[in-house]
């Protein structure tokens, strides 16, 4: 087991001041959003944020999403066309990405876009994150908290138990709501770079239809293989065989369910939390099928990338 040298920072105004003094002083730390925990850089150093590659062991061509307090702070690191700030006043704050042109003068470190023309920017919504970004006053660089293409983590002990001896601290928010990543999308046409915590429905009732993603990696989350336990997992099981666990929807019978009443948001919030339990059991993983609408297509892609060949 690692020693644990990460602080553990409480929800407070101490605790804030704590992480903001981490942030000003090039390190790293891990903060609660809704969606997942993210492991927060200053944007503009890059020196910090090579330090999130290094602690994620993340491959570098894999670019990072820039957090910010609101859409004015946003557009000083990217240019916002008509569709894109309509989106922002609709969704943001919230589990929304839009990936956009740099803005001229931007000031963000060339490896948070891994050499991209084109940035994420999100404003999350979860109170401690946007405290934490308002004290700050700049651009944070987080990717999920976990080490790469491992389960994403939706509490501080997740954060713990993966990155302890790697980040400086993580200030807990207690579990996030959401549970997913945040949805991304960007380019024109406007497409869907990675489903998420926003469905796409949701999007397209305001956007029109959204493209499919073309090739190359232009955003987060992008890899065929990611969000992977240890264990290997097997997908649409109605029954667990006698090696493995069974992660169950519906209702049926099962080690963990993710919604005993098939409630995709239920779902989706456990989604990562019920693969960290199962996948410290040490055995194989087989996963019940899951609907693809709504929040499940983004619960499916997850699922679908946790199962690639590694």
């Amino acid at each position: 087991m690692r020693k644990t040298t990460a602080k553990h920072l409480t929800n407070d105004n101490e605790g804030i001041a704590a992480a903001v003094r981490f942030l000003n002083d090039g390190r790293l730390v891990a903060f609660a959003t809704e969606t997942v925990y993210g492991l927060g850089a200053d944007a503009r150093d890059g020196q910090a944020v090579a330090r999130i590659y290094d602690a994620k062991g993340r491959p570098q061509f894999n670019p990072l999403i820039v957090h910010v307090q609101d859409l004015d702070a946003a557009q000083r690191f990217g240019v916002f066309d008509a569709q894109a700030a309509q989106l922002a006043a609709a969704f943001w704050p919230g589990p929304l990405t839009l990936v956009v042109p740099l803005a001229p003068g931007h000031g963000l470190s060339p490896l948070v876009t891994a050499g991209l023309d084109a940035v994420g920017i999100r404003v999350p919504a979860h109170p401690l994150a946007r405290r934490l970004l308002a004290a700050f006053d700049g651009p944070v660089a987080a990717p999920s908290a976990n080490p790469s293409g491992r389960i994403s983590p939706t509490t501080a002990d997740h954060v713990l138990a993966g990155l302890s001896d790697r980040i400086d601290a993580v200030l807990d928010g207690g579990p996030c709501p959401v549970g997913l990543e945040s949805t991304i999308v960007g380019g024109a046409p406007l497409a869907l770079l990675r489903h998420g915590g926003l469905a796409q429905n949701d999007i397209e009732a305001l956007s029109g239809p959204l493209a499919a993603a073309g090739p190359g990696i232009r955003a987060p989350g992008q890899l065929a293989s990611h969000y992977a336990p240890r264990a290997r997992i097997r997908l649409n099981a109605m029954h667990a065989s006698a090696d493995e666990v069974l992660l169950g929807f519906g209702a049926m019978p099962c080690d963990l369910n993710l919604s005993a009443r098939g409630d995709l948001i239920e779902a989706a919030a456990n989604l990562f939390g019920h693969l960290h339990n199962l996948d410290a059991r040490d055995m194989p993983i087989a996963v019940a099928p899951i609907p693809n609408t709504g929040l499940g297509r983004a619960i499916n892609d997850r699922l679908n990338r946790a199962a690639a060949p590694r």
